[in-house]
């Protein structure tokens, strides 16, 4: 694909995605004239650059519902179903072929526009057999008849001496022309017609027809007219990956030189020595000062807000509960929330899963939920915001509930958890990301075949990420995810443990706290007392399988089900450029790092920690 036909195609993308975020809201409000421009112009827009770079099938397709919207904003055509489903099939189609384009087919391989496709804009633009007003423009079009064909036209036709009105236009006319110039007598009605058009002709020359082609030349406003700035620039992400790894590798080394500096300080420098120490000290200052400056601005260009993603949804939620024949709302906070672009790019396929189950498993039919006494309505709602040092993503549903028996007896039969299993309502509901497990009895096109939540989980977790479950029967359901807003630098906790050196995510860390000799015990686990909440005690180093220790620091760890997390010692916090493991997989592990004094740093996951340091749900034997 040359540069040309790919700037076209990202170009184009935006504009498809933002026009089915506004037909969807102009189903909800028929009457916005703003949304109904908007539309126009997108179509408009794309139809240009499809036919400028040769896509045939686009400009039909774009052209016919230009038409249908030009017809909507005008108000020959109404605002109906039809219309709104015309469109967004329209969109559709576009979207389609703007895809086959950026995954690399050719311009002339693309299909044309279907049948089916023409037909239903072409019954949304004719309005149903509304009746239209008749055209001003047939009557325009009569009257402006080319000049010289009616003034050649006047005098080679017989006159009359007066015409309807009494006025005798024959004898006025021959009065104020040359003598050579007078005409015989023509009908009334062309005679009529003759001052109005030789007036007009008198004062402004026939205008030359158009032929289609814009001359700048006649237009000066234009032709000094100054160069249009661009405010950005396109860039590609492979570019911007590793401009944040060179970031992230300056800031290590000017940690590490800055460690190495406070050692040497520690000697007694004098005379030359003194001076070059203190100016190498004053260089190394600036130094680390430009690469964290660099490195927040690298980050910067990396951030996308998760609005992106999420104006993909609401033409899914309503596609889907119209198949399923629900009556269901999707409501979207917090879309201008920023998060680094993997996460965003990688988010995608689990909110989707998310969101077939909700709107599969969680809401009910209208029918049953005016049954239960609630509204025939359900809402879905997708919210956003930063908190700490993370992004939390929140999908909740109105609808039924989740069961914890249900779903335990369900993982029973399937043989997924063993018969004497023993799980709390919380690890009930962390079931449902088991491998295989489903609640339905036979696999519809929608769900029921036990990978969807599994994908959600997985990739939730690569993104060093957690994803928790609260649901109430008759209530709803809600799945909250967390994720760092950037995955490559990380402020983390440094702490030690049976002589290994670990890093916790900041945005689990609560507060450090100093742990006795003993302490009480709940059903024979040990308990401390933190702000008046009595908080299990839990070994870090017993949960990663290391030699049992000495742990007399603990950290208020900020899970669902918050903890202490016992530690030998706690060696300060840094941010950290974090390097996936992909060698080896290692429970609670989720990636490596260099401390400022060039220590090799285990990264403990997010996930395993927000669990409360153990899986979430152990496998049947």
């Amino acid at each position: 694909m040359d540069d040309m036909l790919k700037d076209f195609v990202v170009e184009a993308m935006d504009l498809a995605v933002n026009v089915e975020e506004h037909l969807l809201r102009l189903e909800r409000d028929p009457d916005n004239k703003e949304t109904l421009n908007a539309v126009f112009r997108s179509f408009h827009t794309i139809k240009g650059g499809a036919g400028f770079m040769g896509l045939p099938a686009l400009v039909a397709a774009c052209h016919l519902t230009e038409n249908l919207f030009d017809a909507l904003r005008t108000g020959a055509a109404p605002v109906t179903p039809i219309a709104i489903e015309a469109a967004l099939q329209a969109s559709g189609f576009v979207a389609d072929q703007l895809t086959e384009l950026a995954n690399g087919a050719a311009p002339e391989s693309l299909p044309a526009m279907p049948e089916e496709l023409e037909h239903i804009l072409t019954n949304a633009i004719e309005g149903k057999g509304m009746d239209a007003p008749a055209p001003a423009a047939a009557v325009v079009a009569q009257a402006a008849a080319p000049v010289a064909e009616v003034v050649v036209a006047a005098p080679a036709a017989a006159i009359s001496t007066a015409s309807a009105d009494g006025l005798d236009w024959e004898g006025m006319y021959n009065a104020v022309v040359p003598a050579g110039s007078q005409v015989a007598a023509a009908p009334a009605s062309a005679v009529a017609a003759a001052p109005a058009v030789v007036a007009a002709a008198a004062a402004k020359p026939a205008a030359k027809a158009w032929d289609g082609a814009e001359r700048r030349e006649d237009r000066p406003e234009v032709r000094h007219a100054a160069p249009v700035k661009e405010d950005s620039i396109r860039v590609d992400a492979v570019k911007l990956d590793a401009l944040l790894e060179v970031a992230g590798e300056s800031v290590q080394a000017a940690n590490q030189a800055a460690v190495l500096l406070e050692r040497l300080l520690q000697f007694k420098f004098e005379g030359q020595a003194a001076t070059l120490m203190a100016t190498l000290a004053e260089t190394l200052e600036r130094a680390s000062r430009y690469s964290t400056e660099l490195q927040r601005a690298t980050l910067a260009t990396r951030m996308q807000p998760v609005g992106r993603l999420f104006q993909k949804f609401p033409r899914l939620v309503r596609e889907l509960a119209k198949d399923l024949g629900k009556d269901v709302e999707l409501t979207i906070e917090g879309a201008e929330t920023e998060v680094d672009r993997v996460v965003v790019d990688s988010l995608y396929d689990p909110l989707v899963h998310m969101l077939r189950n909700s709107l599969d498993h969680g809401v009910e039919s209208p029918e049953a939920r005016l049954a239960a006494g609630k509204p025939a309505k359900s809402y879905i709602s997708l919210k956003a915001w930063q908190e700490a040092n993370s992004v939390m993503i929140v999908l909740q549903d109105d609808g039924k509930g989740m069961d914890p028996v249900f779903l335990r007896s369900k993982a029973q039969q399937k043989g997924l958890i063993s018969e004497n299993a023993q799980l709390s309502n919380d690890e009930c509901f962390q079931l449902v990301f088991l491998p295989g497990f489903s609640t339905k009895e036979v696999a519809s096109s929608v769900s029921g075949r036990g990978v969807g939540m599994d994908v959600v989980k997985t990739a939730v977790e690569k993104n060093r990420g957690a994803i928790h479950i609260e649901s109430t029967l008759g209530k709803g359901t809600k799945f909250a995810i967390r994720l760092p807003i950037e995955l490559s630098i990380v402020p983390t906790m440094l702490v030690s443990t049976s002589g290994a050196a670990l890093a916790l995510p900041m945005a689990v860390v609560q507060r450090v706290v100093e742990l006795p000799e003993t302490f009480m015990e709940v059903g024979g686990a040990p308990v401390l007392k933190d702000q008046g909440r009595p908080l299990p005690v839990r070994s870090l180093a017993g949960a990663l399988g290391y030699e049992s220790c000495s742990e007399r620091v603990g950290i208020v760890v900020a899970a669902p089900q918050p903890y202490i997390l016992a530690v030998a010692a706690v060696d300060g916090t840094a941010d950290l450029v974090i390097k996936p493991m992909t060698a080896i997989t290692v429970e609670g592990i989720t990636g490596t790092a260099r401390s400022a004094e060039g220590e090799l740093v285990l990264v403990v996951g997010l996930s395993f920690l927000m669990d409360g340091c153990r899986g979430s749900v152990r496998l049947a034997a």
